[in-house]
C-alpha cells in the first residue's frame, strides 16, 4: 500500500513563497498525480495536476504564481508557491493514480474516490 505525505506547510505573509513536497513510500506509476487543497468551509478543490508526459494544468487562481513537477527518482511530487494570497490559506494535499479526468477534465472538485492515494495534507496559512 503506496503511503503519501506531504511537507513545507507553514505560515507565510502575502506576497511569500512556499514549497510543498510529497513523497510517495514507493514507485507509482501513475498517468495523474494532483495537488488539491481545502479551506475552512468550502470544497475541496483541485490546484495543479501532471501527467506523466509532463503536461501540467493550473486552477485559474493559481495560474503564474504556482508550478507543479515531480522528480521519479525520489517520488515526489512537488508544489513551488509564490505570490501568496490570504485566499491561498488552506489545507493541501497530494494524490496520485488518479483517474485521467482528474487531469483532462473540468470538474474542480470531484469524488475523492477519483485518485487511489492521498495524503493527509499540510496546512498553508497567508496572513
Amino acid at each position: 500500500h503506496v503511503q503519501l505525505v506531504e511537507s513545507g506547510g507553514n505560515s507565510v505573509q502575502p506576497g511569500g513563497s512556499l514549497n510543498l513536497s510529497c513523497v510517495a513510500s514507493g514507485s507509482v506509476n501513475s498517468y495523474c498525480s494532483a495537488w488539491f487543497r481545502r479551506a475552512p468551509g468550502k470544497e475541496r478543490e483541485r490546484v495543479a495536476t501532471f501527467r506523466t508526459d509532463g503536461v501540467t494544468r493550473y486552477d485559474d487562481s493559481v495560474k503564474g504564481r504556482f508550478t507543479i513537477s515531480k522528480d521519479k527518482e525520489k517520488h515526489t511530487l512537488n508544489l513551488l508557491m509564490s505570490s501568496l494570497k490570504p485566499e491561498d490559506t488552506a489545507m493541501y494535499f497530494c494524490a496520485s493514480l488518479c483517474a485521467d479526468d482528474i487531469c483532462d477534465g473540468d470538474d474542480r472538485s470531484p469524488d475523492r474516490r477519483r485518485c487511489a492515494h492521498w495524503g493527509r495534507g499540510t496546512q498553508v496559512t497567508v496572513s
